[in-house]
């Protein structure tokens, strides 16, 4: 059986400070990285990653520049290519992959559920990645 871990959701914001602040405030969530165009937060379990990709060319299309909202939703899974078939056989979409990010489709893939949301199947190499400073 492939387990897949529900590791963060990220949502689309209109300024990175003031809503990472919030969410530090009001649910106690702790910074533990970020970069010029992300903050992730985390309650210990899960992540809440806050996105400001408005120059950004991993921003969807249909969704406009000026988008606010939920962004896409990570799994962590053991091996990307059994998960990628697997949510393949139930109907998600290749949606393709995080661009200038990251190590190519062995590491993350992204798709897209049968409703259209969009969520990523990463490998723990890729959560690891260095492309995300810690705080």
């Amino acid at each position: 059986m492939i387990l897949a871990k529900l590791r963060h959701v990220a949502l689309s914001v209109k300024n990175l400070e003031a809503s990472a602040s919030f969410y530090e405030k009001a649910f106690g969530m702790e910074r533990v990285r970020q970069s010029d165009v992300a903050i992730m937060l985390s309650d210990g379990v899960v992540s809440l990653a806050l996105l400001h990709l408005r120059s950004n060319d991993n921003a969807p299309d249909e969704r406009g520049p000026d988008y606010i909202g939920l962004h896409h939703m990570g799994f962590l899974v053991d091996d990307v290519s059994k998960s990628s078939a697997r949510v393949e056989d139930s109907g998600g979409t290749y949606h393709g992959q995080i661009k200038n990010v990251g190590s190519g489709p062995e590491f993350e893939r992204k798709y897209r559920d049968p409703d259209g949301v969009v969520l990523d199947v990463t490998s723990k190499e890729h959560a690891k990645s260095s492309w995300r400073v810690p705080v």
